[in-house]
């Protein structure tokens, strides 16, 4: 899964730095880590994993679902990360994330995005076991087996 995806640091980073919303999208999880940044002094930043969706205006309705009280995002980040979860942390990525919730005083959330890192490792792990075993997925030798006569 880390094969051959090439990424520009530098532009993840900046964009990790300006938006307000990121949503890293993790196709082989069918998940989608969500998290907002805004704030209302009543409300803290938001760290949730939630379904894919099909554009990125599901997206907006599911945000606004989530955070009501909260109008449209003026930015918003899409990261598709086909690369394992670990890779995340071993790019600097999560600790980037994890800093800025760190540097505003909010505790909150950054427990709630160890919570998450765990949860993403515990999902990608089962959905390899489940890849190694066979289970809902389907290979194409599969397929084209015959019985014999």
């Amino acid at each position: 899964m880390d094969g051959d995806f090439r990424l520009d640091m530098n532009e993840v980073m900046k964009n990790i730095e300006t938006a307000e919303v990121i949503c890293i999208y993790f196709p082989i999880l069918r998940k989608a880590l969500v998290i907002d940044r805004r704030t209302n002094g009543e409300d803290e930043p938001m760290v949730k994993l939630a379904p894919m969706v099909d554009s990125i205006e599901d997206r907006f309705r599911s945000i606004r679902r989530m955070r009501p009280k909260y109008p449209r995002p003026e930015s918003i980040t899409v990261l598709p990360w086909p690369k394992y979860v670990d890779s995340l942390v071993r790019l600097g990525i999560w600790d980037r994330i994890v800093e800025r919730f760190i540097n505003s005083g909010h505790k909150k959330a950054v427990a709630e995005c160890q919570t998450t890192l765990e949860t993403l490792r515990k999902l990608e792990k089962a959905e390899l076991a489940a890849v190694v075993m066979g289970q809902d997925y389907d290979t194409i030798w599969e397929s084209q087996r015959r019985p014999r006569l």
